[in-house]
């Protein structure tokens, strides 16, 4: 398992170039407090001094450490370099610490802050153990000099980062002469590791412990226990640095320390021994983790080629890439619109299912639950019959009184289909939006996508002009000529001779006041039988009305001269009539209001009124307090608005989706591509139209470089077989 670590190394390197982690590799973590050991622990690990030394924070931004054994190689020396200067080899280690020095200014700057940006070192020698270390700095509570006030929290994020590696061994480094229960470095390890599964303790300093004190009881795990176990150091004095005592020399007085006042503990303490329970350690943390690490890199492989395919590769032939956008999106624009999309919506209806929605369920309901008589009152029709005769007494219901109620009725049929040609027109416009999202190249160019919205707006507001004058027209149509020869209209005589029925039924009833009641509590079911059974009827009925003398409403004269003869003798016929002076008279007595209609064209719902029962019972109220002659002209003319009504708004509901779907939806659909391509397939406008945000590019770019390491990264692991990992 020897060349694990090295594969682990390689990894670092890689990821290095593109400056981020994207991998948790296994590394071992080097915590501690200021003046701990750390750096004359790591020291003894190489066997070299190279560590820059000093009062103060010393180390401000972290050092990946890799250590490399090349005892294989023939005529093997000890030498060192840089990933940021790979080109220079140091074999003397001094360079070393003055270029981590100067690496650190560059990084840092000259004041005492700390930065998370680390420094990667390979040491080559035939003297160490494969290791990958990161010493990371000095934990600190006050700062000094000219380092930020909130330096403490600086270096406690900074090691927290490396620490929270789950794939990390932490190296907590505690100095002896003080109390292991005070240790930051073990307060910090149990945050990111409770358990401490992953936490190696080292206690520095034992030979300068107090007079008749030892280490014995914190060695052996009896103050904090810890799984990974407790190892004892004993570094250089600062004298022995000064000295110039050497890392061999002081490795043989820290064997004789231990034999001489830990001999049960000698073999499990030291520099070396650290050296190999590290070595140890990481190689099999690496061996668990180098399964899901190989899991992990081909994940993000195929995420970042298919992130790589969304921002698009660099574009060589501009017209054609135009050219195939605009081909795309008109396809999918069309194919959205009829439903053979591939990328079928399936959290709401969208396209052209919602425009059949839009004509069956909302166009079609509102025109459905609009009443013929909403609001028409017993009122306007007395009034249109009086002013349609002037100042004669009339001897029969003049025809203009009724085309002049019906013609304001159909009206009304105009604000909802005008409402219907606004939703589809709209959600035309947010097909526009869906193709977009569906489309990776407009996110690319930005400006090409502003552009094609643009141009698919244009065409769709030249489109609205001429479908709205289409749809006013078709209700001006009907307007222009009220066809009363229409054969499901039925004509005067057969709605008089069903009204004459049901007043010889109401007379025929109790006069009770529970059957006075019940009548002025009917509602508008008898008017709706009347107006259907007025429809059912032929053009057989309306042919024999014509046929009768007077036009539309001659047979009405007979009925006439009946009531009039059965009327009141002491009542002068002019008394009856509906110009006669009393009847106005009663009818200025009677509660009748103009009311006036309420458009609101912000939902179709709300575009027309609609009949009440409170509209109902007043209604039959007033028709109660009418005269006999004056409640037939009423409800005559009612059931004929009815019957007439109907028949246009059958015409209207059926003509108005046709409207749309030829002016605006199919037209859309057939001139879409060629509008596309005159405005924008210009070769003066490609460049235009193809460029991208900086922003973008940058993202690309750091895509591919981080595309390529994962590639190589993936080739370094398949170097390891399985068979080798046992």
């Amino acid at each position: 398992m020897e060349h694990l670590i090295p594969v682990i190394n390689k990894l670092q390197d890689v990821f290095q170039t593109v400056g981020r982690d994207a991998i948790q590799l296994p590394q071992i973590v080097v915590i501690g407090a200021q003046s701990s050991g750390k750096s004359s622990v790591l020291e003894g690990l190489v066997g070299r001094d190279f560590l820059p030394r000093g009062t103060g924070i010393v180390t401000r931004c972290p050092l990946v450490l890799q250590l490399i054994n090349n005892q294989s190689e023939e005529g093997a020396e000890e030498w060192a370099e840089f990933l940021h200067d790979k080109d220079t080899k140091y074999t003397d280690f001094q360079e070393v610490e003055q270029e981590i020095v100067e690496r650190t200014k560059v990084i840092v700057g000259d004041n005492k802050g700390v930065s998370a940006q680390p420094i990667n070192l390979k040491v080559f020698s035939p003297h160490v153990l494969n290791l990958t270390l990161v010493d990371t700095p000095g934990i600190t509570k006050v700062p000094v000099g000219d380092q930020p006030d909130d330096i403490e929290g600086l270096i406690y994020e900074l090691i927290l980062t490396f620490m929270s590696n789950p794939n990390a061994i932490i190296l907590a480094v505690s100095p002896a002469n003080m109390d292991i229960a005070t240790s930051e470095a073990m307060k910090i390890a149990k945050t990111v590791d409770p358990e401490g599964n992953r936490t190696l303790a080292v206690i520095t300093k034992l030979d300068l412990m107090d007079a008749g004190t030892d280490a014995m009881d914190v060695l052996t795990g009896r103050v904090i226990p810890n799984k990974l176990g407790i190892i004892g150091c004993v570094n250089r004095s600062q004298l022995d640095i000064k000295n110039k005592k050497g890392i061999k020399e002081a490795t043989q007085s820290e064997a004789l320390f231990f034999q001489r006042r830990y001999p049960g503990l000698a073999a499990r303490c030291g520099i070396s021994y650290l050296a190999q329970s590290l070595n140890k350690l990481l190689m099999h943390h690496i061996r668990q983790c180098l399964p899901e690490l190989r899991t992990r890199i081909n994940i993000m492989m195929s995420q970042y080629q298919q992130l790589l395919n969304t921002l698009g590769q660099a574009i060589d032939d501009k017209s054609q890439v135009v050219l195939q956008i605009i081909t795309k999106f008109s396809s999918t624009y069309c194919s959205v619109i009829q439903g053979t999309s591939h990328d079928i919506e399936t959290a709401e209806l969208c396209g052209g299912a919602r425009i059949c929605y839009i004509f069956h369920e909302t166009y079609g309901k509102t025109l459905e639950n609009v009443s013929a008589l909403d609001g028409l009152s017993t009122a306007d029709i007395l009034h249109a019959i009086r002013n349609a005769t002037g100042p004669r007494y009339s001897l029969f219901i003049p025809e203009i009184a009724f085309e002049l109620l019906v013609k304001r009725q159909i009206r009304r049929l105009e604000d909802p289909s005008l409402r219907c040609v606004e939703l589809v027109y709209e959600e035309l416009q947010r097909i526009i939006q869906y193709c977009s999202q569906q489309m990776p190249e407009l996110r690319r160019f930005a400006h090409f996508h502003d552009k094609l919205v643009d141009v698919v707006t244009q065409l769709l507001r030249r489109c609205l002009s001429p479908t709205n004058s289409m749809v006013e027209n078709l209700v001006a149509i009907e307007l222009a000529y009220i066809n009363t020869n229409h054969p499901d209209f039925a004509g005067g005589a057969a709605v008089l001779s069903d009204l004459v029925r049901k007043g010889e039924d109401r007379d025929s009833r109790p006069t009770n006041s529970s059957g006075a009641a019940s009548s002025q509590l009917s509602t508008a079911a008898e008017h709706q039988e009347a107006g259907a059974a007025a429809a059912g009827h032929t053009s057989t009925a309306a042919h024999t009305e014509h046929s009768t003398a007077g036009g539309l409403f001659g047979f009405f004269s007979g009925k006439r001269t009946t009531e009039a003869s059965s009327s009141n003798s002491s009542k002068d016929d002019s008394g009856a009539a509906v110009g006669g002076g009393s009847a106005a008279a009663s009818a200025s007595a009677s509660p009748f209001h103009a009311s006036s209609l309420i458009h609101d064209r912000r939902s179709m719902s709300t575009c027309v009124d609609r009949t009440t029962q409170t509209d109902i019972l007043q209604r039959q109220a007033e028709k109660a307090s009418l005269k006999p002659r004056q409640r037939m002209e009423c409800e005559l003319i009612e059931n004929l608005i009815i019957s007439y009504f109907n028949i246009v708004r059958k015409t209207v509901l059926d003509s108005v989706p046709k409207t749309i779907m030829h002016f605006l939806v199919n037209f859309v659909q057939d001139s879409l591509q060629s509008e596309l391509v005159s405005r924008l397939y210009k070769a003066d406008a490609f460049d235009e139209l193809l460029s991208e945000s900086e922003e973008l590019a940058q993202q690309r770019r750091e895509a591919a470089e981080m595309l390529e390491a994962l590639r190589r990264a993936a080739l370094v692991v398949s170097e390891v077989r399985d068979a080798q990992l046992w």
